[in-house]
C-alpha cells in the first residue's frame, strides 16, 4: 500500500494529454489509434511514476517540514530510500521499453521526458521562472507522444495552448507554495525565494488572459472551423472562461492550488466545467 501511495497514482490523470492528438483530430473513434494512445498512456503514467519517487528521494527533508506531505511513505520512514531507488530505476526503465515496443520516435519523447525530470528534481526546480517552464514543457512532451504513436499531425495551436494553459497551471502551484510559507513559515521549496505573491498574481492573471484569448482565436479561425467541419466551435469558449475563474479563485481565494490534478478531482465546478466543455466538442466535432 505504501508502495502505491509513493508512486501517486492520481497523477495519471495528466497523461491524459496523449489522447488530445485523437480527440481533436476527430479521430478517437479509431479503434487502432485509440488503442495506440491507450498503451502509450500506460508506457508514460508508469516512466512518470519513477521520476515522481525520484523527485521525492531528493525532497525528503522539505517534504518532512511541509504540513501535508510529510505523510508521504518517504518523509514519514514508512518506505526506505534504497527501495525507493529501486522502485524508481525499475518503473522508468520499465515504461520506456514499453514505450520503444510502440513507437521509437515516442520513446525518445519520453526518454526527453524522464531526462528532463531528473534535471528538475537534482537543479531546475531551484531556478525561479525555469522550473515553472520545465513543468509545463512536460505536458508539451505528452501532446506530442500522443500525436507520434497515432500518426495524427499536430497543429500549432494545440502545442501553443498546451504549453500556456500548463504555465498557468504550474504558475498556481508556486503561488500555493509561496501562500503556505507566508501563512505558516514552512519552505516547501527553496525556489520561492524568487517569487513572491504580487508577481505570481500577476503572471497568473496574465497567463489567464492569454490562455483565453488564445483559445478563443483557435476557435474562431476560419481554417480551424473548415477542418472540424462546423462554425459554432466558439461556443466551446464559454466552458473555458468558466473553468480558468474558477481555478483562479481556488488559488487566490481558497488557496488551494498546491496539487493541480487534486483540484480537479475534489472540485466540483471544475469538473461540471469540463465535462460541459468535453461534451460540446464531442457534439460539434462527432455528431
Amino acid at each position: 500500500m505504501e508502495l502505491i501511495r509513493l508512486v501517486r497514482p492520481a497523477q495519471a490523470v495528466k497523461n491524459l494529454f496523449i489522447f488530445l492528438p485523437l480527440f481533436f483530430g476527430q479521430e478517437i473513434t479509431d479503434g487502432a489509434g485509440l488503442r495506440s494512445a491507450a498503451l502509450a498512456f500506460l508506457a508514460f503514467t508508469v516512466t512518470a511514476w519513477g521520476t515522481y519517487v525520484f523527485n521525492d528521494i531528493g525532497d525528503v527533508e522539505a517534504d518532512r517540514r511541509h504540513p501535508l506531505k510529510r505523510r508521504r511513505p518517504l518523509a514519514s520512514g514508512t518506505v526506505s530510500v534504497r527501495v525507493a531507488a529501486m522502485l524508481s530505476a525499475g518503473l522508468a526503465l520499465a515504461g520506456l521499453l514499453m514505450m520503444a515496443a510502440i513507437s521509437i520516435p515516442a520513446f525518445w519523447m519520453l526518454l526527453g521526458y524522464a531526462g528532463m525530470s531528473a534535471l528538475y528534481s537534482v537543479r531546475l526546480k531551484h531556478v525561479p521562472i525555469l522550473d515553472v517552464a520545465v513543468l509545463a514543457l512536460g505536458y508539451v512532451l505528452r501532446v506530442m507522444v500522443g500525436g507520434a504513436v497515432t500518426s495524427v499531425p499536430l497543429s500549432e495551436w494545440i502545442v501553443v495552448m498546451t504549453f500556456l494553459l500548463a504555465t498557468f497551471l504550474a504558475l498556481a502551484k508556486r503561488r500555493d507554495d509561496v501562500s503556505l510559507f507566508l501563512r505558516t513559515g514552512t519552505q516547501a521549496r527553496s525556489v520561492i525565494d524568487g517569487y513572491n505573491l504580487p508577481f505570481l498574481d500577476g503572471a497568473m492573471t496574465v497567463m489567464s488572459a492569454v490562455v483565453i484569448v488564445a483559445y478563443v482565436s483557435y476557435a474562431l479561425d476560419p481554417g480551424v472551423a473548415a477542418r472540424l467541419g462546423t462554425e459554432h466551435f466558439y461556443l466551446t469558449g464559454f466552458f473555458v472562461v468558466l473553468g480558468i475563474l474558477r481555478y483562479l479563485q481556488v488559488a487566490m481565494v481558497e488557496e488551494g492550488s498546491g496539487n493541480p490534478t487534486e483540484v480537479l478531482l475534489r472540485d466540483r465546478f471544475l469538473q461540471a466545467t469540463l465535462l460541459g466543455w468535453a461534451g460540446v466538442c464531442l457534439w460539434l466535432m462527432y455528431v
